[in-house]
């Protein structure tokens, strides 16, 4: 089986010192690529700037890159191969319609940028995948965060998406713990209490693997 996994955050850059990003660490998306692996797939895993070193294992291929442009390529281009899909990714929406050849300068009391949308890689790629294909996303919600979940699984084309919300202690961007939700096309829904997000990963496969299983026999 082979898996491929968006990880990290993008960073789309303003000039050369700086650029608009989040706070994703990538370690949910390193932690299922381990995962995976652990459990016999071969692992593309695409990852924005991270901190993590790559991951052990020898069936993890790490690819490394910065903007949303370059990880939809990334994944664009290894998504026909692959049996599972998933989108771990924090990708920035918007990126800067003009970057700066120089340091932009201090003047003035405020500083408009102008804004223009970056591709949706789950979205784009989710029109082009197959039948016998299973993807994953992730959602990060604030509000009405079911609602907004399960839109999104909709319209990217998931067969799962994996919630998480800004309200639960210790979940989320930076934590080394995670408590998520995953919710199915037939609006069932599994909660998975707080814990390690090394540990949530391994539930995470476990879940994939038989969900996958089901809808290729079915």
């Amino acid at each position: 089986m082979r898996v491929i996994i968006t990880a990290g955050p993008t960073y789309e850059p303003l000039d050369p010192v700086r650029f608009l990003g989040n706070r994703s660490t990538g370690k949910m998306g390193y932690a299922l690529a381990a995962a995976f692996a652990a459990a016999g797939a071969q692992v593309d895993l695409i990852s924005g700037p991270s901190a993590l070193p790559a991951p052990a294992h020898p069936a993890v291929q790490l690819t490394r890159v910065e903007t949303a442009a370059e990880m939809y390529a990334a994944a664009a281009a290894g998504a026909p191969a692959a049996d599972v899909w998933v989108f771990a990714a924090a990708v920035a929406d918007y990126r800067p319609a003009h970057v700066a050849a120089e340091k932009i300068k201090k003047a003035g009391d405020t500083l408009t940028l102008e804004l223009v949308k970056n591709v949706d890689i789950a979205a784009t790629l989710g029109h082009t995948k197959r039948a016998e294909q299973f993807a994953v996303g992730f959602a990060l919600e604030t509000t009405n965060e079911l609602a907004h979940a399960q839109e999104k699984l909709h319209r990217k084309n998931f067969d799962l998406v994996v919630l998480n919300s800004l309200r639960d202690a210790g979940a989320g961007f930076g934590h080394d713990t995670n408590k998520v939700s995953v919710l199915d096309r037939a609006g069932q829904v599994v909660t998975f209490e707080l814990m390690a997000k090394t540990d949530l990963a391994g539930e995470l496969v476990r879940l994939v693997l038989v969900r996958r299983a089901a809808v290729i026999t079915t």
